[in-house]
């Protein structure tokens, strides 16, 4: 029998493959972020402070609405294709399958996004010396929001046309991330702690969704596969 080491690794690797072939649909986030912040730095170009002040609430807010873009896709083809019914069947743990997948939909979708995030970061003018606290509260943001999102999508996984369903049922969710990431970045930028303004909540908030999320999604996926 495989390890669950294994397992993980042939599963990512199956998923990294797909989104090879299908470039277009993986890029999609990163398009639609440039296309959003370019459209704020062209609007908002006469009043640079202005574009400054609000860089980190427009980041933020972007790669939120970019990972709702493809939550949909998170097993919507593993439904179509009968993969899910083989998950099931499969001696390693569900919980530990939901997570593989989570983590290969997280590292195709949003981590060009996040390498992007520097060029864009700089289209906003926001302050290089502060990039690093940037960059480190959205990676852990958006691995929380990938987390979360994982169990609605597995909840909604049958359901057609459930983008507007999934984006009610998340968004009230995804306000106290986008809140504490916010406030980090932005308490960095006012010279004050980011661990105590939000970041330490980030991150405990992270690891409770990666103890908690996978098996969640596993029996969100039960219930909807039943």
């Amino acid at each position: 029998m495989p390890s669950l080491i294994g397992t993980a690794a042939a599963l990512m690797r199956r998923d990294v493959r797909l989104a090879w072939r299908r470039r277009g649909d993986a890029l999609q986030p990163v398009w639609f972020s440039v296309l959003v912040i370019a459209l704020f730095a062209i609007a908002l170009n006469a009043d640079a402070q202005l574009l400054q002040r609000v860089s980190v609430a427009v980041i933020w807010v972007t790669v939120l609405l970019a990972g709702l873009l493809t939550l949909d896709q998170l097993f919507r083809s593993d439904a179509e294709d009968g993969s899910l019914e083989q998950w099931l069947l499969s001696p390693a743990p569900l919980g530990w399958l939901m997570a593989a997948r989570t983590f290969s939909h997280w590292c195709v979708t949003t981590l060009p996004l996040l390498i992007a995030i520097p060029l864009l970061a700089l289209l906003m003018k926001f302050p290089a010396a502060q990039l690093p606290w940037l960059m480190l509260s959205l990676t852990i943001g958006s691995l929380l929001l990938s987390l979360i999102g994982a169990v609605i999508a597995a909840l909604t996984v049958h359901m057609r046309r459930a983008g507007l369903l999934m984006a009610l049922l998340a968004l009230p969710l995804y306000v106290p991330v986008l809140i504490f990431g916010t406030a980090a970045v932005t308490a960095a930028t006012l010279g004050l702690d980011p661990w105590g303004n939000g970041l330490l909540q980030l991150l405990i908030g992270l690891v409770i969704a990666v103890v908690l999320a996978p098996w969640a999604t596993a029996a969100a996926m039960r219930v909807a596969l039943t």
